[in-house]
């Protein structure tokens, strides 16, 4: 695989287990009536024709978004919606990023600059999305008479910047002294995967973590050997990967995600060897989507680093539980242990004086 420093930002980068993650743009946008009474369903589908017309012609370089990009969920039950409450809610993604490319293409003809290239993609890349989200954020939007406003948000997990200046801080102020041997993060959580892109094939559907630990070494070096996590896994949490189906995905969701089906998709929690390591995955899979060759799924996780030290909480847990028994187990021994230590010593100092007094009548 590619070496991850090298990668721009606006390049597939093909993984193990024919997994391919592609670059994207996403913002998250909501929907909310200028007038706080209107009672009326919005129209999704002319919400979309007018957002994807905005897109067209209204950015600096005309962008074509396919309307399957552009996700749009309404809130159907409005009765139960208070006044400053929105409407509808959803998610656009940009993928055809190529255009940045071309900009570049006199740093991209010279290889010796390939870190400058870099720098100028990743600059070029944050810029454009700050225009998109600019651009979209406070506009009004007029379907049938009735005036709609539209904001727009670039989430966290899409933002490497904000999230590393987030982990600077937490271990510069926030972290309460809790990891005082550890100054930096190591540990990446993945939500809203395929659990059977992560599955054993012919074997079971559910994510395996064997497959796992293959996909991820790819990106880095993971503490503890497969053996050890396959063997252990089952018995205690202490290991440096965690893979499991994730029925809290759609909790918060509205009425109109109650089809999320359970285990359908996976949480992957990953912590590396090495600092490095760690950056480099989370940059690589900040920003991009999920794909599989066969497939036409596309899976737009969420990633963000782990500030809630998964493993450290969870070997202590391990470690209480497996130490329970032990521990009882250890007291009545204790309990039971002076008295026959007291039973022996009589009966040795018995024996010490019989042999003693036989060995002077021998004597005489």
């Amino acid at each position: 695989m590619r070496p991850l420093e090298s990668l721009p930002p606006t390049e597939t980068l093909e993984i193990e287990n024919g997994l391919i993650l592609v670059p994207r743009v996403k913002l998250t946008l909501t929907v909310y009536p200028k007038n706080p009474s209107v009672a009326k369903p919005i129209d999704e589908w002319q919400l979309k024709r007018a957002l994807l017309d905005f897109l067209k012609t209204s950015l600096s370089v005309s962008i074509t978004v396919p309307e399957e990009d552009l996700e749009i969920r309404r809130f159907r039950d409005l009765k139960k919606r208070k006044r400053d409450d929105p409407v509808a809610q959803g998610n656009l993604f940009i993928r055809d990023l190529g255009f940045l490319n071309k900009t570049n293409q006199r740093y991209i003809d010279k290889a010796e600059e390939n870190e400058t290239n870099m720098k100028v993609l990743e600059k070029k890349l944050i810029d454009w999305r700050k225009h998109v989200f600019e651009k979209m954020d406070g506009i009004e939007l007029n379907l049938e008479g009735i005036k709609y406003g539209l904001s727009a948000v670039i989430p966290v997990s899409d933002d490497f910047e904000k999230m590393r200046k987030d982990w600077e801080e937490f271990y510069a102020f926030g972290n309460r002294g809790y990891s005082r041997g550890r100054q930096e993060p190591d540990t990446i959580v993945i939500r809203g995967v395929p659990s059977r892109w992560f599955a054993e094939p012919r074997v079971s559907s559910k994510p395996s973590m064997l497959v796992t630990h293959t996909i991820f070494s790819s990106f880095g070096k993971i503490s503890v050997s497969v053996t050890y996590i396959i063997i252990v896994a089952l018995l205690t949490d202490n290991r440096n990967l965690n893979v499991a189906e994730d029925d809290d995905l759609g909790k918060d969701a509205d009425e109109d995600g109650a089809d999320i089906v359970s285990g359908l998709h996976c949480k992957i929690v990953v912590q590396f060897e090495k600092y490095k390591d760690f950056y480099d995955t989370l940059k690589v899979l900040c920003g991009r989507t999920l794909q599989k060759q066969g497939s036409q799924l596309k899976a737009d996780y969420e990633v963000t680093w782990d500030k809630d030290c998964f493993f450290r909480n969870s070997r202590s847990q391990a470690d209480e539980k497996s130490n329970r028994m032990p521990e009882k187990a250890a007291g009545q021994y204790r309990r039971e242990t002076p008295r026959r230590e007291s039973y022996v010593s009589q009966s040795s100092a018995d024996d010490t004086r019989r042999k003693r007094f036989k060995v002077r009548n021998q004597s005489k």
